[in-house]
Parts: structure tokens; sequence; C-alpha cells
């Protein structure tokens, strides 16, 4: 039976990229919707999935020219163009695809006659919720902040009563309270430990005490009421830069563990934490920095090294969802399922964007870069 799309399913080739951007769980929706599916061999073993789950579900393997034929191609990282040899004219490519540390990418998809789709673009509005790859990803990466955090930290985190006197709670701070924030919240409470936490957006505080935690906010120069620009908060005023900077380096002092997951969409991470304020902090301490990938909360953080500073060990993954290869992978590939399941055409059996969605997420069109954030 001849299928109206054809998707390819590609082998991720970023180092330490562990996810896979379909499953055997929707392969079978997305056959069900009248897909076809190809998915290159061994792309699931990292996410602990076998090409024989894939074709259980309905795929169909191939081990070289994956993409050849295909109308849509998935990945979780931008796959590079040599990769796409053969698509279909205008096929999409359906992928998380760092358009402004790789434009060079965006350039070649254009030329390629490609439409790219950049799921971290998706808007975070109520109907996108269900495709939005950052959120899925953001909560595992805040469960595993704390998760390898404890690790490091060479004490116990709840409080122990015991014969021969008592453990007191670990000192949990989480700088900035966006999804992955809110769960390390969550993570770091379940563990015992005494949390709190703070953000420059003042909406937040209900959110950190309806978890247990307590905030931490500058009160005498305004923050930004409500959410920043699509649920992110953006850079503040000197003014507010500096007090915030007072009241986090007296708090940081009696920390244990800290938390950092402050980014700025297309922009560096902003500094949160300096040195200075590292050796303030008390020996066999510890720092997660969720944002050394996009230039670090943390002075002198290392993407996937642990870095010793005045006794205080500061750790970040470059990629940690990754670090949870099989449930990142379900709820990536869910994202994608219910992007495409939304917008599914049943009468031309093939999926058709409406404008409000297909604007905030297409960078390239008719052989063009289109997306607005990317023509300044």
């Amino acid at each position: 039976m001849a299928h109206s799309v054809e998707i390819a399913v590609l082998r991720e080739r970023a180092v330490g990229e562990t996810r896979v951007a379909a499953t055997p769980e929707t392969v079978r929706k997305l056959v069900a919707l009248g897909a076809g599916v190809v998915v290159e061999s061994g792309a699931g073993l990292a996410a602990m999935v076998t090409d024989d789950d894939y074709i259980a579900a309905g795929a169909r393997i191939a081990s070289s020219d994956v993409a050849r034929g295909a109308d849509i191609v998935f990945g979780v990282q931008g796959p590079e163009i040599d990769l796409l040899a053969g698509v279909n004219p205008g096929a999409w490519v359906v992928a998380g695809l760092d358009p402004f540390a790789r434009r060079d990418r965006v350039e070649a998809y254009a030329a390629a006659g490609l439409e790219a789709l950049a799921m971290e673009f998706m808007p975070r509005i109520t109907r996108a919720q269900s495709m939005d790859i950052l959120s899925s990803q953001s909560n595992l990466s805040g469960y595993k902040a704390v998760l390898v955090a404890a690790n490091l930290y060479g004490r116990a985190f709840p409080m122990m009563m015991t014969a021969a006197g008592t453990v007191s709670a670990a000192k949990v701070f989480v700088m900035g309270v966006g999804v992955a924030g809110l769960q390390a919240i969550a993570t770091a409470r379940r563990l015992g430990a005494q949390v709190s936490a703070t953000d420059v957006r003042s909406a937040t505080k209900e959110q950190i005490l309806s978890l247990g935690a307590k905030p931490i906010f500058v009160e005498n120069v305004a923050g930004i009421e409500g959410e920043g620009a699509g649920g992110y908060a953006t850079e503040m005023s000197p003014e507010y830069q500096k007090a915030q900077a007072e009241l986090v380096s007296g708090h940081l002092a009696k920390q244990d563990i800290v938390i950092t997951t402050a980014l700025i969409p297309g922009r560096a991470a902003p500094r949160l934490i300096s040195d200075e304020q590292v050796a303030t902090m008390k020996r066999g301490s510890v720092i997660y920095d969720l944002a050394v990938a996009q230039g670090g909360n943390v002075e002198g953080s290392v993407a996937d090294e642990i870095v010793e500073r005045h006794g205080v060990r500061i750790v970040g993954f470059a990629n940690t969802p990754a670090q949870l290869p099989a449930d990142a992978s379900a709820l990536f590939a869910r994202n994608l399922y219910n992007f495409l399941a939304a917008f599914w055409d049943k009468d031309k059996g093939r999926p058709l964007l409406d404008e409000e969605i297909g604007n905030a997420i297409r960078l390239t069109q008719g052989r063009k870069v289109v997306h607005e954030r990317l023509l300044g």
C-alpha cells in the first residue's frame, strides 16, 4: 500500500546525543494516521529501542539513504545537509534546529529547498503545550540536575534523627523558576532538602510557595510583573541586577546545593554567579549549571566537566536530557507526533500547518530564510 506521506527518522550524530525522535509508540500512531515510517538502523539503541521494536510497530529499517523519498524528516537535533540527500522537494525537517548557533545549516536547508521547522520555537500557547520540546526536556533536566548534584554532594539530603545524633537537611537554592527550576524544586523537596528559589518574574512566588519552598526575591526594586515574552524571563535593569546580586550573595554563602537554570532564547546565558560569589560558599557544596551549553550562568563552569573552585564543585552537562535517554526520547517523540497529528488533514493525507504556529516555527521556505528572528 502506498503511503501519502513518508517520514524518515535519522540516527543522531551529535556527540553525546542518546535520544531518538520516534519511538515504537509514536511509530504506531504515525502509521495509524496513514504515514509510512522508515527508521535508520540503530537509531534507537542508546534509548533502549531495537530495530526489531520499530519493525513490530510498523516501521521499515534502512541502513543507508534513509531520507531518500521522505516528505518529513524527524530529528532530535538538526541533521546535517548531507544526510538529507534524495528527500522530496519541499520536505519538512522537524527537529531542534539551534538556528542561532547553526545559521550555516539553516542556510543550507534553504538552498536545498527544504522547509525547516524549529521545534524549539514552538509558541507557548495552550494548544501547543503538548508539542513543546523545550518544556518536556527541561522537566527532565531539572530532575536530573538535582540527582547529579546530590550524588556529588558528600552528605545526605534529608534531615535524619539517629541514636548517634541528628543530620541536618541539605539547603538547596534554585535560581530560575521555569519548567526546569520548578522540577528541580520538586525533586529536591522529595529528597528531603530545605529548598529556596528565586526568579526575576514576580508571578513565580506563588509557584515556589506551592511546592513548599521559600521565595528569595528583591523587594525594593521592581522585577517583571507576570511573565516575560513567551514565558521566559528577559534581561533586567542594571538597578535590579545589582540589587539581586547583593541579595543572592548573602544567600549563596549558606547553601549546600545551587541549581541555575536561567536562559534567554537566542542570547548567551545570563551570568548569575561570579567566581567571587563561589568563593563565599561552603567547602563541599555543589553548583549545577543547567545553562552551561549556552555560556553558563556560573563563572568557570565547563560543559561535561566537574570544575572545582574554592572547594566548590561546579558541574553541568551540555545535554542534560540525554542523560535520561529512554524517557527523554519518549517525551520528545510524543511532542513530534502531537505536532503532526494536530495538523493532519485526513482528506489530503498529510499535515497542513496553520498560520499562527507555522509562522512561529518555520525557518525556511521557497529557498529562503523566512523567520523574522533570523532576518534582523
